[in-house]
């Protein structure tokens, strides 16, 4: 097997090892693990590409490669340049410092990443690891995806059904693993996307020392859960969140009410 690996927290972030470690346990001996990450991180990008300016990429070592770019810029660069002629046959992004489980997906360069594979006609697979007080401070605070990667990984391939594809939008899947330590993880639920109530994303102003006023992007509780049988909820209860995914924006729930416009 080969695997594509990118990221969006770049190139020397400590969860793209943890991601290259379960890539190459996938590929076995006889398989290519390839990375294309950013050069800097671009956390909150989500499906962000470079389309109006270049994106310069450089070699830094054997089958790894960094990219002045989004995380959905490095798959384009990975399908299209970096393994040109030969595609990879796996499109692993990740693993997240922190989750992106709930609304947290829809800003997410790792998802944003793992949603250009699919969008490329190849499986992908986005990983996170959700922070909380139990795996905090932990030596390796990617333990429980370290070491249940590559199982739930292969559980996935072995799931997605073979009609996939041949999808106008293949299915893409968002994988959040518990703040528990790996020991105390208690399995794996598929789940569908949550909603954390009453917390929002927001802003903070701040002055410079030079009289300029700026805002931070702050963030809202991620310890709160989310409706039961959804991602949040799952990882707060110490669950593998699967949560199947598609780059189709259609509320096809909503078509047939708004016939009456016609």
């Amino acid at each position: 097997m080969r695997i594509l690996c990118t990221n969006d927290d770049g190139i020397n972030a400590p969860g793209l090892k943890v991601l290259e470690a379960i890539a190459a346990e996938l590929a076995g001996p006889e398989g290519e693990v390839w990375v294309v990450a950013p050069a800097f991180e671009q956390s909150g990008v989500a499906h962000c590409i470079s389309y109006t300016h270049p994106t310069m990429i450089a070699q830094m070592g054997e089958r790894r490669f960094a990219a002045e770019g989004s995380p959905a810029d490095c798959v384009l660069a990975g399908v299209h340049d970096v393994m040109q002629g030969t595609p990879p046959d796996l499109i692993l992004s990740g693993v997240n410092r922190g989750n992106n489980s709930a609304e947290n997906a829809l800003y997410s360069g790792t998802l944003g990443g793992a949603m250009e594979g699919a969008l490329q006609g190849l499986p992908a697979i986005a990983l996170s690891q959700y922070y909380g007080p139990a795996n905090l401070k932990l030596d390796n605070a990617f333990e429980a995806a370290a070491q249940h990667g590559a199982e739930v990984i292969r559980r996935i391939l072995s799931a997605t059904p073979e009609t996939d594809a041949t999808a106008d939008y293949r299915l893409f899947y968002n994988v959040n693993f518990p703040p528990v330590p790996a020991a105390s993880v208690k399995g794996i639920r598929a789940v569908r996307q949550g909603w954390r109530r009453d917390t929002f994303f927001g802003v903070q102003a701040h002055t410079s020392p030079s009289g300029r006023r700026f805002l931070w992007v702050t963030g809202g509780n991620q310890q709160i859960p989310t409706d039961a049988g959804t991602d949040a909820a799952a990882n707060l209860d110490g669950f593998i969140s699967v949560t199947p995914m598609r780059a189709d924006l259609t509320a096809h729930d909503a078509l047939e009410a708004l016939k009456a416009i016609e």
